[in-house]
């Protein structure tokens, strides 16, 4: 199994600001839905939610990666706390990593599955006690064609 490595916030590319790339509906097992931005190309999963102030309650970043891996991410840049949560080919939950910090020194600590993931859900810190999520529950998206 190759590791691969996914940073969040890793690169700069100026004049990006907050994207208005499409959204989807993320619909979590207790029927909450919230929109998400897709981070599905390398240059939108580098950026992700770096340099972002704020970001809604019903708001969040699909990271949709080609291949499933244990990807990495830190949160260099990144001005907001998050929940993470990896998930697998079958949409369910495979690891959950709950309100991790700014970054305020470098080198950043990396956070990692263990396990393999196709997908990252990036939420506002709090998202994952507030919703009652857990490892193995089944999230519902469809991604655009």
């Amino acid at each position: 199994m190759t590791a691969a490595w996914f940073l969040t916030g890793a690169l700069c590319f100026p004049g990006i600001t907050a994207a208005a790339d499409p959204t989807i509906t993320i619909i979590y097992p207790t029927g909450t839905r919230i929109r998400a931005e897709l981070a599905d190309t390398p240059q939108k999963r580098s950026q992700g939610l770096m340099f972002r102030e704020r970001l809604a309650p019903d708001a969040g970043m699909l990271f949709v990666f080609e291949d499933a891996g244990e990807w990495s991410f830190w949160m260099k840049n990144t001005k907001l706390a998050l929940d993470i949560l990896w998930i697998g080919p079958d949409k369910k939950i495979v690891h959950i990593e709950e309100n991790v910090p700014i970054c305020r020194q470098d080198p950043c600590p990396e956070y990692k599955p263990g396990k393999d993931a196709l997908y990252a859900l990036e939420l506002p810190a709090g998202s994952v006690k507030r919703e009652k999520l857990a490892k193995g529950m089944k999230l519902a998206f469809d991604l655009p064609k």
